[in-house]
């Protein structure tokens, strides 16, 4: 049994299947996919409708599930004269702002659903976690998309709200448990001072694994257990 974790996949189809070859994922194995499955690239929906068929693969919610969620429920509606007359500007808005972060070919390929894969789409989402804590090795970890907006050591993980922990970049340079790794997506390590670009980056008990395949980078992996770190081409 290992313990591995990925994010921002962002519809990186080809580069998440690959991923998942050099792995040799078992179904002895635990998967962690860390936010952000969906948008930029082409095959965010295709990658949903494959991890929800895997008993060993577990979805943490990211900021792009987030705003999806919140345009679903408008979009997927009939179009009538009256649903028509009651469209709000929150929800123009939402979708609006959707787009603007790379929904659109979500959006495109949703629709292009049957009903009923729309409504399981839907409800995969409901699945996704704010976060995870597990042990791995003796080693502590917490995982969550972007990190702890409004930090304090004393401040418990169910205390925070979902948007503190989906939208906010870490300090990286802060040392936030002792005792534990903080594992987080949300950043390309790019754009992380002193990490290499689309390679994971390991500083002061924190682990960045966005490795920028919502912008022309590549999936990174991570396996817990030894610190392994596997790519995509």
């Amino acid at each position: 049994m290992a313990v591995y974790v990925m994010s921002d996949l962002h519809g990186n189809y080809d580069g998440f299947m690959s991923v998942l070859k050099k792995i040799n994922l078992t179904f002895d194995d635990y998967l962690f996919i860390n936010g952000d499955v969906v948008d930029r690239g082409v095959d965010g929906i295709k990658i949903l409708q494959y991890m929800m068929m895997q008993p060993n693969i577990y979805p943490i919610m990211g900021n792009h599930e987030y705003a999806l969620m919140k345009v679903l429920d408008f979009v997927s509606q009939e179009l009538t004269k009256e649903s028509l007359e009651t469209v709000s500007v929150e929800d123009m808005q939402n979708v609006f702002e959707y787009q603007n972060i790379g929904g659109q070919v979500t959006l495109n390929a949703f629709h292009r659903l049957t009903r009923e894969e729309q409504q399981d789409i839907m409800e995969y989402l409901k699945e996704f976690t704010p976060y995870e804590e597990i042990s791995v090795n003796g080693k502590d970890f917490v995982i969550v998309h972007a990190g702890l907006a409004n930090f304090t050591k004393e401040r418990k993980l169910d205390d925070y709200q979902l948007f503190e922990l989906l939208f906010e970049a870490p300090d990286y340079e802060t040392v936030y448990y002792k005792d534990k790794y903080l594992v987080t997506g949300h950043v390309p390590t790019r754009a992380i001072e002193g990490a290499k670009p689309d390679e994971i980056y390991f500083a002061n008990n924190h682990i960045a694994i966005d490795c920028g395949s919502g912008f022309g980078g590549r999936v990174g992996c991570i396996r817990l257990d030894d610190f392994k770190c596997f790519y995509s081409k």
